[in-house]
């Protein structure tokens, strides 16, 4: 039966029994099941929040649309974006133990020898088998993992439910305060309590605490708590990388990948032909403007090159080969990367990730998701199915596809052993992105970049700042262009404030929401992580373990007390970097004009970080390790306020064994310039930087200067660039 019509179907029974309320008449009401924390998603952040609060002595039930465990953790995202592992402790790192401890077994090794797929993912030695962990895993495995925790905890599980998101309508309501008596039916609540929540099957389940760990929101949405969709403006939390990116190519998830551009236009070059399918024609707004837009989502998929195990690529239900001119002329022009993310996985498998400026990632047609209906939801899921299936059968049929291409693609197929029950296709679409909690304490990039602290942390993550593409749009000279991917280090671990999972006080008193964490959308970017949901997960039910034994919300759970548990079992809330509490030297906002220190560079190459001689930018500078090999290189790039003309200045920290010659080159209005950088020497009295020259800059791309190591006779010094403008 549709969603939409059951609901509808409940609808009316409500509306019947209200009705006979009125005439004296009464209905025997479902009994309501009761527990002290109720968790609702069976993602990895909801199976480590329900052992940690089993483990705390608390009842605890899951109740999920899952009907499968884990979420991407066992839906084909086994190659695992970790990081600094360091920092991964708690019940994070026991799983990963587990999954080891299952790869140890020769019988896990079934289509190929544990030899032949050699140490990969092991990262720790094996002085202790207590500490040894796997990192990298196939879908079953993880799986079964989890339901070894779930089962070894006596955990119940209720599959299959759906929180009642109707309200007057089935369409979903952005708050309690905004709906009004259309408030979703599924939250019952007390001034800022939860009491209840129900699902469209009719249960209800009672608790003290409850969680949502869900990929979408929908319970802290149905509970009126703020959360945003879409990209925030840099103005709005004074980042840099978040809004609208025109003009920034991260990755090689862009065209800049391909040889030669590529028109957009069905006949090439003529607009009056009309716009090739998956391209959208509108414009794509400001850069570093906010708008509603999210990140491509995708299948991980989980594929094999052995015959035995083998499903051949399904020719889709709607499948049309129009779909994908673009790729094909993406071929054509020279493009050879199709196998790069074709990560290998145990038993002669891959975990296979978007790459390429049009591959898995489904650009621009998720838009609406986060907020729909169920019933539109699986539309959208269905589409991408339909799109991603379609892409793998067109390489490997079309004649058109370049042969060498399509009998690489011809060797793989599904692998016939994983999602069993689902023909071999993910149970679970990469949610990249959806709806963020507006909480009590909100991260940003400036936590993650550590040019702020970060207050109360719980937790760790380490991962690159990473947005996939948000749109596909045609340029100004008429080409076709991807927008959004941005991958920024940040420069080591960085801590998540217990803030991020609470909301605002007055809002919610009992819920907390360890994975659509408080943050801007570019900071989710790295804490997104499945190892740092499952981080969060654990801290989650530890707070709310703790707020039932003290009677008090969420909002007000000390501290102290809280890392003092976190700390005894396992978590980890400092590393070294951390620990030390580096301060900033010169704080580069107090600095004139447009300032871009060496944490906010795009780096390649080795580059290691220093503080042995200040004064300096920052919390410190790098130096390239008198390498001379030509792969170090250091971007800044800044958007300049205004166009016009700028002195451009470098500085960096003198020294007798500094490079007399440092390659810089510095993009500019009319093309590019190379200077050469003399580090032995100081700059003028008094300053920091050296000048470089003055330039003209526009504002259509951003402005940006290159370090490089080659040729260098020293070691090479980066620690910030400035603009000023004349």
């Amino acid at each position: 039966m549709s969603p939409v019509i059951y609901e509808l179907m409940l609808l009316n029974k409500r509306s019947l029994a209200l009705a006979l309320l009125t005439v004296g008449c009464t209905l025997q009401a479902a009994e309501a099941l009761e527990t002290d924390i109720c968790i609702y998603g069976g993602t990895s952040a909801g199976v480590a929040a329900a052992v940690q609060a089993a483990r705390m002595g608390k009842s605890v039930v899951i109740v999920c649309p899952d009907k499968h465990l884990g979420g991407l953790s066992s839906g084909g995202l086994g190659f695992t974006d970790t990081g600094n592992k360091a920092v991964i402790g708690g019940l994070a790192r026991e799983f990963y133990h587990r999954v080891w401890k299952r790869y140890d077994q020769p019988e896990a090794w079934r289509w190929q020898k544990r030899e032949e797929y050699g140490n990969q993912g092991q990262g720790t030695p094996a002085i202790d088998k207590d500490l040894r962990t796997m990192w990298i895993f196939e879908p079953h495995v993880a799986e079964r993992v989890f339901e070894d925790l779930i089962r070894e905890h006596k955990i119940p599980v209720h599959r299959d439910e759906w929180l009642d998101r109707s309200g007057t309508g089935i369409l979903p309501v952005r708050s309690v305060e905004q709906a009004g008596s259309a408030a979703p039916l599924g939250v019952k609540k007390d001034g800022a309590r939860i009491t209840s929540i129900t699902m469209l099957s009719g249960r209800t389940y009672r608790a003290k605490m409850f969680l949502d760990a869900t990929y979408e929101g929908d319970l802290l949405a149905a509970a009126g708590v703020d959360y945003h969709v879409g990209r925030e403006a840099n103005s709005v939390y004074g980042e840099q990388w978040n809004g609208v990116q025109t003009g920034v190519l991260h990755h090689r998830h862009h065209f800049g990948a391909v040889k030669e551009k590529i028109s957009p236009y069905v006949v090439p070059g003529d607009p009056s032909s009309g716009v090739l399918p998956r391209i959208s024609p509108n414009h794509p707004g400001e850069y570093g403007q906010g708008d509603k837009k999210v990140q491509a989502y995708c299948f991980r998929l989980c594929l094999t090159d052995h015959a035995e195990n083998r499903v051949p690529f399904p020719k889709p239900d709607g499948y049309d080969p129009g779909q994908y001119e673009l790729l094909l002329r993406i071929f054509n022009a020279g493009w050879r990367e199709t196998f790069d993310k074709f990560d290998p996985i145990p038993n002669r498998k891959t975990d296979v990730n978007n790459h390429g400026p049009m591959s898995f990632d489904n650009i621009g047609f998720n838009y609406d998701y986060p907020e729909a209906s169920y019933e539109r939801r699986r539309e959208i899921i269905k589409e991408h199915e339909t799109y991603q299936k379609g892409w793998l059968y067109f390489i490997a049929n079309d004649p058109r596809v370049p042969k060498d291409v399509q009998t690489a693609m011809q060797r793989w197929g599904l692998a016939k052993d994983e999602f069993q029950d689902n023909g071999n296709w993910p149970h679970q679409i990469y949610v990249r992105e959806a709806r963020r909690m507006i909480g009590h304490y909100v991260m940003t990039e400036n936590e993650l970049l550590k040019k702020r602290p970060t207050p109360e942390p719980v937790g760790m993550g380490s991962y690159t700042i990473d947005s996939h593409n948000v749109q596909r749009y045609i340029t100004p000279e008429g080409y076709v262009q991807n927008e959004g991917d941005i991958g920024v280090s940040t420069q080591g671990p960085y801590q998540i404030a217990y803030g991020a999972l609470v909301p605002k006080r007055g809002q919610a008193s009992n819920l907390l929401v360890p994975v659509c964490v408080s943050s801007s959308h570019i900071a989710f970017g790295s804490i997104r992580m499945e190892p740092v949901f499952m981080i969060l997960g654990q801290s989650a039910a530890t707070a709310a373990a703790m707020a039932i034994d003290s009677g008090i919300a969420v909002q007000d759970v000390p501290y102290p007390k809280l890392r003092e548990r976190l700390l005894k079992d396992g978590q980890v809330l400092e590393s070294i970097e951390t620990a030390a509490q580096r301060k900033v030297n010169i704080d580069p906002r107090n600095l004139p004009g447009v300032v871009v220190d060496d944490a906010e560079a795009r780096l390649t190459g080795q580059w290691t970080e220093s503080t042995a001689l200040p004064p300096f930018v920052g919390v410190g500078y790098r130096h390239d390790g008198h390498a001379a090999d030509g792969k170090s290189m250091a971007r800044f790039e800044a958007r300049l306020p205004r166009a016009g003309r700028y002195e451009v200045r470098l500085a960096y920290t003198p020294n007798d064994n500094r490079a007399s010659r440092v390659a810089v080159t510095i993009h500019h209005q009319s093309g590019e310039r190379t200077v050469s950088v003399n580090q032995k020497l100081k700059p003028p009295s008094g300053n920091l930087f050296v000048s470089l020259g003055e330039f003209d800059f526009d504002t259509d791309k951003p402005a940006s200067v290159v370090v490089s190591n080659q040729g260098a006779d020293g070691h090479v010094i980066i620690d910030a660039v400035q603009w000023l403008p004349k």
